[in-house]
């Protein structure tokens, strides 16, 4: 019997969470078996992606950088990623306000509603406003200084510090490039041998992936707000959910026309990848696996994915933007209040800003959204009233978010002259070196 292929089984696991908690929630205790029983696997397979985020980090980008033999390819290279990573970040969110302010849903949005909403979800709020106090607080260059960590060791113990990591990584990697190669070569030796157990963690990891995606979505289902309160937010839900759907068709277009490749070639090859973000809400967990799909099935380079994905998994947050801006016009919409042109060009520069600085992990980007509100002068209580349907639309988001790394990556590596078909293994035979 042909054995079926991982993203089948993923799609599969997804499918039988969701019948599956469907099913507990019909059941007396059955919540409580959910929880008991069958999260704590979802959390387990979490935890393993999340414990391998760092060193695959920096294994590879210390492996990415110091293969780079020249310091001017890293600025070449650092150049084109972040200057396209920013454009798809302004785009996205431009996106997002256009729709918003066509459909108007939160002109749907009635008072019992926001009071009940406001109500059952006043206390989660809170938390997030008082966590973005204190980076509001912090200064405007506080977002640099965090750049830089004091402590290597405790920068790597948290993944939040994810960008004090990367810091970290290319440092050293530049620091291997400017010694002489016969002192650099068994530091170098070392890293390439880590790097080639972490991915083969990744391999052990991905056999669980099918049983973890559907404890992850069993749990989600029975923990889920009510029903009601889903179809307060339909319109609001429709608005995110289009414009993803506008952000991936415009992800199509740009692999299609830059690096010639069809959009069945980039999405049977980036499929398990997406999969998994859907179902983790998590750019981080999902790394591991966005970087083997798209260097082994992809076709782009090692030293360019290294390079080009653990930076898109920090800053390149095309999805969480477009619904920052969707759902700050949303609560002003829903509070009867109408921004200026003004004030929506502040929330693509502000989105575009907090991107970059929300962590890779569920639920970062309502804490960025905060910031958002307040640049807008939008009332902050108005977070109350997207709680109820941000989990769902986390998940669209952050798949949003690793296909736009995956697509990022192509045109760099396309650039280059370091896109191949993923089918040769010898790279040099190919591709001779100028």
């Amino acid at each position: 019997m042909k054995k079926i292929a991982l993203h089948w089984q993923i799609l599969l696991g997804m499918v039988l969470g969701v019948l599956v908690g469907l099913i507990m929630t019909q059941f007396q205790g059955g919540n409580e078996i959910v929880r008991d029983w069958i999260k704590p696997l979802g959390t387990i397979f979490i935890n393993s992606l999340k414990l391998i985020a760092v060193p695959l980090i920096l294994a590879s980008l210390i492996k990415g950088v110091s293969d780079l033999k020249d310091i001017s390819k890293l600025s070449k290279m650092g150049g084109r990623t972040i200057g396209i990573y920013i454009m798809t970040t302004v785009i996205a969110v431009s996106i997002g306000l256009l729709l918003v302010n066509m459909i108007k849903p939160g002109a749907s949005i009635s008072e019992n509603t926001r009071q009940e909403l406001v109500q059952n979800y006043s206390e989660d709020a809170d938390k997030y406003k008082e966590e973005a106090i204190k980076q509001k607080e912090s200064g405007p260059l506080q977002a640099l200084v965090e750049i830089v960590p004091e402590n290597i060791f405790g920068a790597a113990s948290q993944n939040k510090n994810m960008l004090q990591v990367i810091f970290f990584a290319i440092f050293f990697g530049v620091g291997l490039i400017l010694i002489p190669e016969k002192k650099s070569k068994p530091v170098k030796k070392f890293f390439d041998g880590f790097n080639e157990v972490i991915l083969k963690m990744i391999d052990l990891i991905m056999l669980a992936a099918p049983y973890g995606v559907f404890a992850l979505l069993a749990a989600l289902v029975v923990e889920s707000p009510s029903i009601d309160l889903f179809n307060a937010l339909i319109w609001y839900a429709f608005t995110v959910i289009l414009g993803l759907s506008l952000i991936l068709a415009f992800y199509t277009a740009m692999v299609w026309i830059i690096t010639k490749k069809t959009p069945s070639f980039f999405f049977k090859g980036i499929s398990p990848a997406q999969l998994l973000a859907f179902s983790t809400s998590s750019s981080a967990a999902t790394l591991p696996v966005t970087m083997e799909r798209v260097t082994e099935h992809l076709g782009v380079d090692e030293e360019v994915s290294s390079f080009v994905l653990p930076i898109g998994a920090t800053i390149n947050m095309d999805g969480t933007s477009l619904y920052q801006a969707v759902a700050a016009v949303f609560i002003a919409q829903a509070f009867g209040m109408e921004l200026s042109l003004s004030v929506q060009l502040g929330i693509i520069v502000t989105a575009t800003l907090a991107s970059i600085g929300s962590a890779a992990v569920p639920g970062a980007g309502m804490v960025m959204l905060v910031i958002v509100l307040a640049q807008a002068g939008i009332p902050e209580a108005g977070l109350a009233l997207i709680f109820a349907i941000d989990r769902p639309l986390d998940m669209c988001r952050t798949t949003i978010n690793v296909t736009g790394d995956a697509v990022v990556s192509m045109i760099v590596a396309k650039s280059l002259g370091k896109l191949q078909d993923p089918k040769v293994k010898d790279w040099d035979d190919h591709y001779p070196k100028e």
